[in-house]
């Protein structure tokens, strides 16, 4: 099979079994695992942030840091393709019994006349006090869409001038990092939180990591144990991660064009509508006249290639280190037959 249906299908490489077989553990929740210690250090370094911690999921590292920034009542601000809203199981409710005011952004993406306009009147009563803004780079739903910097400090600066918090969900951000040109740095210059996957582009099994203050990460480490995520000696996984930030961040660039190239082939198809723009490593395409999403996805399923209707209309397909290049070859010649 030829696996589209997401970058976290991807499996370890022998190079990233030697390193997890060969890691120093111990019991992180003692703070003992050496190759967590190193991994949580190496991420808030590399984003010029002050601490870190490892958990299991983005999901987890995503639903801390709200956790951490908020009050129950309070409200978050985010586009309404948000992961954070759409695929954690309503957790902002459930964990942090917040409301969430959604914006109808462009491909997931939000901008600061956006988040000015939503931000409530703090001695309205009636209303939930505006507490943290969430921006998602890339924006899954978004066809991984990436931010304009530019845009992002223009938020910054919104968010500054009315107390707000700015958190990052960067599940995809090396995707956009390694798109755009940018830096890390800058980043954590930018926002009070940072959470990155490491089990998705970048081909760990598991884990994700969230970046913020000393103080910030010390409140995230007994939110964490609330939620049932304290780990013993998971720094086999945390050596997996720490691999992947070493060696498979330039090679994103591989996935950014395989995913330029199944674009181009699926314009040219007429069951094909409107296909988001290919940035980074996600297609997201419109089916249209003789089939439903479903059922086109039944036909690519039938030539050996696994994708995903993400809606009645829509079909995502991700690309990622286990897709080759003679996959991507294959697979145009399928969608060219159909």
């Amino acid at each position: 099979m030829i696996d589209f249906r997401s970058d976290t299908v991807t499996k370890p490489t022998p190079a990233m079994l030697n390193a997890m077989f060969n890691a120093k553990v111990g019991d992180d929740v003692f703070g003992e695992d050496p190759t967590i210690n190193e991994l949580e250090e190496k991420s808030s370094d590399m984003f010029g942030m002050e601490a870190a911690i490892f958990c299991p999921s983005g999901t987890m590292t995503n639903q801390i840091a709200i956790k951490c920034h908020t009050q129950p009542g309070d409200e978050i601000i985010c586009d309404k393709l948000s992961h954070i809203y759409q695929y954690e199981g309503g957790g902002i409710g459930f964990n942090s019994g917040c409301s969430v005011k959604l914006i109808d952004g462009n491909y997931g993406r939000i901008n600061a006349e956006q988040v000015e306009a939503s931000i409530n009147n703090k001695n309205d009563v009636h209303k939930p006090i505006s507490k943290l803004v969430s921006l998602e780079n890339t924006a899954n739903r978004g066809g991984g869409s990436c931010y304009d910097f530019e845009d992002i400090k223009s938020i910054k600066k919104t968010c500054k001038a009315n107390d707000l918090l700015l958190h990052l969900d960067g599940a995809r951000l090396f995707n956009a990092l390694v798109a755009k040109k940018e830096s890390p740095k800058d980043y954590g210059k930018i926002f009070d939180s940072i959470s990155i996957c490491i089990s998705k582009g970048l081909g760990a099994p598991v884990g994700s990591v969230l970046i913020g203050t000393k103080n910030f990460i010390t409140k995230a480490r007994r939110i964490r144990k609330v939620f049932g995520g304290g780990m013993r000696q998971a720094g086999y996984l945390a050596a997996a991660c720490i691999y992947a930030l070493e060696n498979n961040i330039e090679r994103l660039n591989d996935d950014h064009h395989h995913a330029k190239q199944l674009a181009t082939a699926l314009q040219q198809k007429d069951f094909v509508g409107e296909i988001m723009p290919a940035e980074t490593n996600i297609v997201i395409f419109d089916v249209k006249g003789k089939y439903t999403a479903a059922e086109l996805a039944d036909k690519f399923k039938k030539r050996n290639i696994l994708v995903i209707a993400i809606t009645k209309t829509k079909i995502r397909m991700v690309t990622h280190l286990d897709i080759t290049a003679e996959m991507i070859t294959e697979t145009i010649e399928i969608i060219n037959q159909l």
